[in-house]
């Protein structure tokens, strides 16, 4: 059984959440400050956090960051703000996807699901590009020797990129293999997983590969050593 935590302050929201995901056979615990959201994380051990932006104590900005310091499980942002600036900013700090209150609940479940869906590789193999290995099947990325961690939606990117080496794909087409068709937010989310993808592969000799920009066309996984 999957495990969701929800960081929500106002109780009649979290409760609300509660009920919808239980009902859809998820494990559920709350949490409803920011001072306590990292005691709560740390001990349950959750597959996907429900987020709120706007808490007391520390916000959710913080939090995020916090988790991401330690850890790549799934992380949907809630808020009731609906300024893109605060979307991307959630995307760029790692979030995996954005809900704006007020939501449908079935909606919620719907997107939590997609998201657990996309984080989850059932595949065993190992590819070697030069100095870069990926593991498929444990999730883990290697380059030059050291494991890399990589949020689930960035990883989920390298993964598809790895799996069609020198082919290149738009925005569009990304968000569709790797966001899913029932994404509706900004097609800029790719580019801010590149660039994140491209700093944590900064190691990686030109010689043997990189991520691509190809005008007109969108982005390549270009290989030149296996």
């Amino acid at each position: 059984m999957k495990k969701i935590l929800i960081i929500e302050d106002e109780f009649a929201i979290s409760e609300v959440l509660r009920v919808y995901l239980q009902k859809a056979g998820f494990h559920v615990e709350q949490v409803f400050n920011g001072m306590e959201a990292m005691e709560a994380f740390y001990s349950s051990h959750p597959d996907l956090v429900l987020l709120d932006v706007m808490l007391p104590g520390k916000d959710g900005w913080e939090l995020l960051k916090e988790i991401r310091k330690i850890n790549t499980c799934a992380v949907i942002m809630l808020t009731a703000l609906g300024d893109v600036n605060y979307r991307l900013n959630g995307l760029n700090e790692g979030a995996d996807d954005y809900i704006a209150k007020p939501f449908n609940g079935e909606e919620v479940v719907a997107r939590v699901k997609a998201v657990l869906r996309r984080s989850k590789v059932d595949n065993s193999q190992v590819k070697g590009f030069g100095q870069l290995e990926i593991d498929l099947k444990s999730h883990h990325v290697k380059l030059l020797g050291k494991t890399i961690r990589l949020i689930p939606r960035d990883l989920s990117l390298l993964l598809f990129l790895a799996d069609h080496p020198n082919q290149s794909f738009t925005r569009d087409q990304l968000i569709e293999e790797v966001w899913g068709w029932d994404y509706e937010g900004s097609d800029r989310a790719v580019d801010l997983a590149i660039k994140r993808l491209r700093n944590e592969l900064q190691d990686w000799p030109k010689e043997e590969g990189e991520i691509k920009t190809l005008r007109g066309m969108g982005y390549q996984f270009s290989v030149y050593k296996k």
